[in-house]
C-alpha cells in the first residue's frame, strides 16, 4: 500500500465505507454573498458538523490549520486550480484556467488530497487541452509525494447548455481515469442508471457528487438519495450544505443519507 491509496482510504469512514465532504473553496472563484462573515468562523462550524473531509484553497488552509490539528479533524483536499466560474468575470475577460499550487506545496500546507478541474467544452480547445495536460502532471506529481487526487469532471465550459448530459459528462469522466484520477468529483445527473453506467465506466476509483447551484431542501436531498442510490461512494457539497439557514440540520441530513 502506498501512501497515496492510504491517504484516499482515511477519507472515507471505515463502516459504511463513504465519505460526505464539505466543498468550501467558492471565494476563490464565485461572487461573495452578502453576511457570510469571518470565513474562519464559517468553517469551524461547518467542522462541527462532522464532515469527512473539506475541500478548501491553499490560503483557507493557511488560515485555519488550527481547525485540522486534531485527531479528529476532518481531510484538508485541496483546490489545486482556479478557472473562471464567475459569469461576470468571464463575460468580460473570457475563460480562463490556471494551475495555482504545486502538490508538494499542498502536502507541505497539510493536506491529505489535492482536486484540480478538467471543464469539458470551452470555447477554445487550446485552453482543454492545457487542462488536460495540467490534469495528468499534476497526478504524476501528486502521487510521487504520496498524495492522491480527486479529479472534477465537469462540462462547465461555455459551448455547453446542459451541464448535467450524460453522454458527455462519462467522456469526461472516463479522460479523468484514463489521466490516473484516484477518484472523482461529477454531477448527479438525475437519472440513476445513466449515473451507474457513468460510475461503472470510471473504472474501480471512487465517485462523488457534487452539490451544484443552491436549491430547495428537499431537491438537495433527492439528488444526495439519489446519487448513493446510483453508487456513488459521497458527496462534496458546497451551498448546499453551508449556505443554508439551518445549517446544522442540512448537514445533519446529508451525512444520515450518505451513511445510511
Amino acid at each position: 500500500m502506498s501512501g497515496v491509496s492510504m491517504r484516499m482510504g482515511q477519507l472515507f469512514d471505515r463502516e459504511s465505507g463513504r465519505a460526505f465532504v464539505v466543498a468550501f473553496d467558492h471565494g476563490q472563484a464565485l461572487p461573495i454573498p452578502e453576511g457570510l462573515g469571518n470565513p474562519v468562523d464559517l468553517l469551524e462550524r461547518i467542522i462541527a458538523g462532522g464532515p469527512e473531509g473539506i475541500l478548501l484553497t491553499a490560503g483557507m488552509l493557511s488560515q485555519s490549520q488550527h481547525l485540522f490539528s486534531h485527531r479528529q479533524a476532518p481531510a484538508a483536499i485541496v483546490r489545486a486550480d482556479w478557472t473562471t466560474l464567475d459569469k461576470r468575470m468571464q463575460s468580460e475577460l473570457g475563460e480562463q484556467y490556471r494551475s495555482l499550487i504545486t502538490p508538494g506545496e499542498a502536502l507541505a500546507l497539510g493536506a491529505s488530497a489535492l482536486c484540480t478541474y478538467i471543464i469539458g467544452w470551452p470555447a477554445e480547445g487550446r485552453m482543454f487541452a492545457e487542462n488536460i495536460e495540467n490534469v495528468a502532471r499534476t497526478v504524476h506529481q501528486a502521487h510521487a509525494v504520496g498524495l492522491p487526487v480527486i479529479v472534477e469532471a465537469t462540462l462547465w465550459g461555455s459551448r455547453m447548455s446542459d451541464k448535467k448530459d450524460h453522454q458527455l459528462l462519462r467522456q469526461m469522466c472516463r479522460i479523468a481515469a484514463e489521466l490516473g484520477a484516484d477518484a472523482l468529483k461529477t454531477e448527479f445527473v438525475g437519472d440513476e442508471e445513466a449515473e451507474r453506467v457513468m460510475i461503472e465506466e470510471a473504472g474501480n476509483i471512487p465517485v462523488l457528487t457534487l452539490g451544484g447551484a443552491a436549491a430547495s431542501p428537499e431537491e438537495v436531498a433527492a439528488a444526495a438519495r439519489g446519487a448513493i442510490a446510483s453508487g456513488a461512494k459521497g458527496l462534496i457539497f458546497g451551498r448546499n450544505a453551508w449556505q443554508v439557514p439551518d445549517m446544522e440540520g442540512a448537514m445533519r441530513e446529508l451525512s444520515r443519507i450518505v451513511h445510511g
